[in-house]
């Protein structure tokens, strides 16, 4: 059970912060779906892939104290941000688990980007069992309502073209 906890906190620890639950659970999921040691379920939601597990285990590491958790009003919606707290890298340093080198770079790297950006790139992968046309037919059917543009859909495919590299 907390092997699954730690694997967290070593992504929070590598991104320093992380702004938006959505944000969170979209750079999980797309870790995730590119082998790294994340086993949180996920199903379709309303803004792609999410994860009640990864809720559940974020909100557990807040009540252990491991990490905080701030919101802040933002033109009529709470965000949330993210950090490590002390008693979470003390945590982490007692763990015997091995980070791999290339997991840091990687969730960087996601951290750069939009929430809306991500949302589009994780729901791509998320029916990436469907060939080419099929799976850009079912995101704009499900995603109708982001009005995602070709362009945005190209820019998302060369993405994870890219983040491909980076594994």
């Amino acid at each position: 059970m907390m092997k699954d906890h730690a694997r967290l906190m070593q992504a929070f620890s590598a991104l320093g912060e992380i702004v938006g639950r959505k944000k969170l659970q979209k750079i999980i999921f797309i870790a995730k779906k590119h082998n790294y040691a994340f086993h949180e379920k996920y199903q379709f939601h309303f803004f792609g892939p999410y994860s009640e597990e990864l809720t559940l285990r974020v909100e557990e590491l807040c009540n252990m104290g491991f990490i905080n958790e701030y919101n802040e009003k933002k033109s009529g919606y709470y965000q949330y941000r993210y950090e490590v707290t002390e008693e979470g890298q003390a945590f982490l340093d007692a763990q015997n688990e091995a980070v791999s080198e290339k997991l840091e770079p990687f969730l960087k790297n996601l951290n750069e980007q939009s929430s809306r950006f991500l949302e589009l790139v994780s729901t791509l992968l998320y029916f990436d069992s469907l060939e080419g046309d099929s799976q850009i037919e079912k995101v704009k059917k499900v995603k109708a309502k982001q009005n995602y543009t070709d362009k945005e859909l190209d820019e998302a495919l060369t993405y994870i073209k890219q983040l491909n590299q980076l594994v």
